[in-house]
Parts: C-alpha cells; sequence; structure tokens
C-alpha cells in the first residue's frame, strides 16, 4: 500500500528567466503541513545523448571544458534541443554530426532518464548509434572546443572504474546502450 502524497504548489514565480537559465520559486505545502516558500526550480530542456559506436566496437566521445566545475570532461555527443521543432532522435544525430563529424548508419532509442529531478525538469534521451563513420568535419557552437576521443568498448569500464569518465548521464547511457550492442 503506498501512502506517500504529493506536494502541493501554492503560488509559483519565475525568478531568473534567460535562454541559458530560467529559474522557477515555489511556495510548496508538503504532505505534513509544513509550508516552504522558497523551492527553486530549474527550468531545462531536455538533451538528447548518443551513444556512438563504430564498426571497429570503438566508442565515439568527446572532451571539453566544463566551466560550472573548471575541468575537462569525457562525455557522449550531447545536446539541449526543442521537441516543437525537432524530435530528440533528430537532435541526437544532429548533435553526433555537430560535434564529432560522425554519421549512425542505425540509430534507435534506448531509453529516457531523469537528469536530477529533485531540482530540475529536464530528461535526458538515449540513443545508441551503430556503424557511425565519418563524413566531415566539427561544426561547432560558439561556446564549443572539442577534441574527439576513440575509446574501444572493452576500455570503457576501466575508464570509469579509473574516474577518466565520471558524468553521471553519460555513465548511465553506456551501461544502458551496452547492453544492446549486438542484440
Amino acid at each position: 500500500m503506498n501512502n506517500l502524497k504529493k506536494w502541493k504548489t501554492l503560488k509559483s514565480k519565475m525568478v531568473l528567466d534567460y535562454p541559458w537559465c530560467r529559474v522557477r520559486q515555489d511556495e510548496i505545502e508538503l504532505p505534513n503541513g509544513k509550508i516552504i516558500d522558497d523551492y527553486f526550480v530549474s527550468i531545462k530542456p531536455d538533451v538528447a545523448m548518443v551513444l556512438p559506436i563504430t564498426s571497429n566496437k570503438e566508442i565515439i566521445f568527446v572532451r571539453q571544458y566544463r566551466h560550472a566545475v573548471g575541468e575537462f570532461f569525457l562525455e557522449l555527443p550531447a545536446g539541449n534541443f526543442d521537441p516543437t521543432k525537432e524530435s530528440a532522435e533528430v537532435a541526437a544525430i544532429r548533435e553526433l554530426t555537430e560535434e564529432t563529424g560522425y554519421i549512425p548508419e542505425e540509430v534507435r532509442k534506448i531509453g529516457t532518464l531523469y537528469d536530477k529531478p529533485s531540482k530540475d525538469t529536464n530528461q535526458i534521451h538515449l540513443f545508441l548509434a551503430e556503424n557511425v563513420s565519418k563524413i566531415g568535419a566539427q561544426q561547432l557552437d560558439i561556446t564549443e572546443e572539442i577534441e574527439v576521443v576513440l575509446i574501444p568498448v572493452e576500455s570503457v569500464l576501466n575508464k570509469i572504474i579509473q574516474g577518466e569518465i565520471s558524468v553521471a548521464g553519460t555513465i548511465a547511457a553506456l551501461f544502458l546502450g551496452l547492453n544492446f550492442i549486438n542484440h
């Protein structure tokens, strides 16, 4: 028997509303009656992420600087998208091509995850792209400087254990996606 109850939103107001940062302040009532007047929610766009694998069983990663943490990270190609303008699959293929110069022969959806549902509104749509091949140069946005890194599938787990791959969404996509290879 599930007796859990949802929180009640009493009031909401947008406190930051910029293209790259939208934050809503909610006044909520908890099931126990306690009122919290400063619960902040980050309204983020959905993300399309792709796990690209070459015919040689190498995974294509991107290494890029992440300013919030001030470090470089190995990640799978991904980016925000507007579902009113393109599907998650189209966005995943677009991001792969723009960030790496590769295009897939075959793409399939492998899952949809919530990023951080305690404070963020977005989902990550995960795709497996098989038999990817290089078709051209990267087409990077003004904020992007990306190094393309190919890593053999059999080396990925060790890189996660060693901390070389440490972004949660990328790790989730790898563990989920590697179950679909050759199935």
